[in-house]
């Protein structure tokens, strides 16, 4: 008597794996498909996720000069003045100037446009650059970058 390998016999009138897993499978393609519409049909009605943001407390429009050494002159646009220099690595800030420049680059705008540290009534910080209307919420990369921008507030002003 022949008998069939163990992997080929089935007990009669139970499904295999195979066709077990279609019907989860199905439910998951179904849910992944009305989340992509979902998210479809909010970003064509014109929905941001952003939060409004609060007012301005405060705001400093400030150049940012590469000398020599490497480091990085901060000068006050209103008076010309350097109110701060930065040494070193700086990874933080040289990217988030480089991320601003980068866009003034590529739509041939002028280096010598100041870019606007923003400080909100919420305590957020923003860098922006009105050339371009690009911006950097500070607050989104930890406290320890977002006081890297912070310590610019009153950079260069005389104490009382």
């Amino acid at each position: 008597m022949k008998t069939l390998p163990q992997h080929d016999w089935q007990p009669p009138g139970q499904a295999s794996p195979i066709q077990g897993l279609t019907r989860p499978m199905a439910w998951i393609g179904v849910l992944l498909l009305a989340l992509l519409v979902a998210v479809g049909l909010a970003r064509w009605s014109g929905l941001d996720p952003r939060t409004p943001d609060a007012a301005v407390q405060w705001q400093r429009d400030l150049l940012f000069r590469d000398i020599a050494g490497g480091d990085i002159a901060v000068l006050d646009h209103r008076t010309g003045q350097q109110v701060a220099q930065f040494s070193g690595e700086q990874g933080f800030l040289r990217s988030s100037l480089r991320a601003l420049a980068r866009e003034r680059h590529r739509e041939s705008l002028s280096k010598d446009a100041p870019f606007l540290l923003i400080g909100r009534a919420d305590g957020r910080l923003t860098l922006q650059d009105p050339s371009t209307g690009q911006r950097i919420d500070l607050e989104s990369f930890g406290p320890h970058n977002a006081a890297v921008f912070a310590s610019l507030r009153l950079a260069g002003h005389k104490a009382p």
